[in-house]
């Protein structure tokens, strides 16, 4: 590569959603662990930037399933496409046993998939009110002014 040429980076993409090249790789993550959460039906998917507020993690990603089952199955596929995408691996996942809130955590990226009154119960998007959000829907990330 010569000095003062710019090099194309390359998208990364999801099973159906592209990935901002010029996102950090913490938020990169998140955006593929998102969208796979969406890929298996997820809902009220929300990814949340609290580096600046927590040294533990750069970001959060929480997402909804509607039964045990289904919580097992996001958790299955964000592993599988934070891994195929990404090389990326959880240091470890809290929480299969009874499903009601499973904990993935990847260092820089945690992620919480609930099922629905353990998210109304921890409410965690209020705990984590003051980070920036990247909100998700069905046709991808967009970001939301805070």
């Amino acid at each position: 590569m010569m000095v003062g040429h710019r090099s194309e980076v390359p998208v990364i993409a999801t099973t159906r959603r592209p990935v901002q090249p010029d996102l950090t790789a913490s938020r990169r993550h998140a955006v593929v662990a998102a969208g796979a959460a969406l890929d298996k039906k997820a809902t009220e998917v929300v990814v949340l930037d609290v580096g600046d507020i927590i040294a533990i993690t750069d970001c959060f990603v929480v997402a909804t399933a509607g039964n045990a089952r289904h919580v097992r199955t996001v958790v299955e596929e964000v592993e599988e496409q934070l891994g195929v995408l990404e090389d990326a691996k959880p240091l470890r996942i809290e929480g299969l046993d009874d499903a009601t809130w499973v904990l993935m955590d990847y260092g820089h990226l945690v992620v919480h998939v609930f099922q629905r009154e353990t998210r109304d119960y921890y409410q965690l998007e209020r705990l984590w009110a003051d980070a920036p959000r990247i909100e998700v829907d069905e046709q991808g990330p967009a970001a939301v002014a805070r």
